[in-house]
């Protein structure tokens, strides 16, 4: 089930009829009220999240998911006419897993969905992780340092996981841009670079364990 909070109409009856051509089942509401009521009857695969709605913006939705335990794995793409680089940080800085700017093709936005979706269905596959003080488990989302849990968002979890899976491998920048956002080549160095930092800072000790390799890109090593 994919959820769209979209409230345009005319695009909200676009994207729901594309995607179901598709073969994804979704929904689309107009408001919080109904995208909430929809949450607690069933939890969505995937939702699609307008950022200039009425009343509560899309980014306070998007915390609200990341902080609720029930919720903080579902991954979320933004659709906003908003196009400048602060605000495809500050989405992707709050949790989102993708950031499509309208217009947008319908061809596109399929292939995001189906890339988003990949990539969280592998992430739920994997066991458990420790390196040094770090220890990661992607079926949980647990990220632990000394014993102590991390909060972590979605991009920053896949982002360390992608490294710790290839420990010692390192991974080229476009390769991770690709892999975390999708559509790598559409996507600044910045964000990624601003990743790292925000990721290195929030594991304390274990944030050495995160190594810059200088014209090709980054690789985790237990020192």
């Amino acid at each position: 089930m994919i959820y769209l909070l979209e409230d345009d109409e005319s695009i909200r009856k676009l994207v729901v009829y594309a995607l179901k051509s598709q073969g994804y089942d979704t929904e689309g509401f107009e408001n919080q009220e109904q995208f909430r009521d929809a949450m607690s009857r069933q939890i969505p695969e995937l939702i699609l999240l307008d950022i200039m709605l009425p009343g509560e913006d899309g980014i306070t939705i998007l915390k609200r998911i990341r902080s609720n335990a029930q919720t903080a794995d579902i991954p979320v793409i933004i659709l906003t006419a908003k196009n400048t680089e602060y605000d495809r940080v500050e989405g992707l800085d709050a949790g989102a897993d993708d950031y499509i700017s309208k217009p947008f093709g319908i061809m596109e936005l399929a292939a995001r969905v189906r890339a988003v979706l990949r990539r969280h269905a592998k992430a739920s596959t994997v066991s458990e992780y420790s390196i040094g003080p770090l220890f990661l488990c992607p079926e949980r989302h647990e990220t632990r340092v000394n014993g102590e849990e991390i909060a972590l968002t979605y991009k920053e979890f896949m982002l360390l996981q992608i490294l710790v899976e290839n420990q010692g491998i390192v991974m080229a920048r476009d390769v991770l841009l690709d892999r975390v956002w999708g559509l790598g080549s559409e996507r600044e160095n910045r964000t990624l670079d601003v990743h790292i930092r925000t990721l290195r800072a929030k594991l304390g000790p274990a944030g050495q364990l995160i190594q810059t390799v200088r014209g090709i890109g980054y690789r985790i090593v237990e020192e």
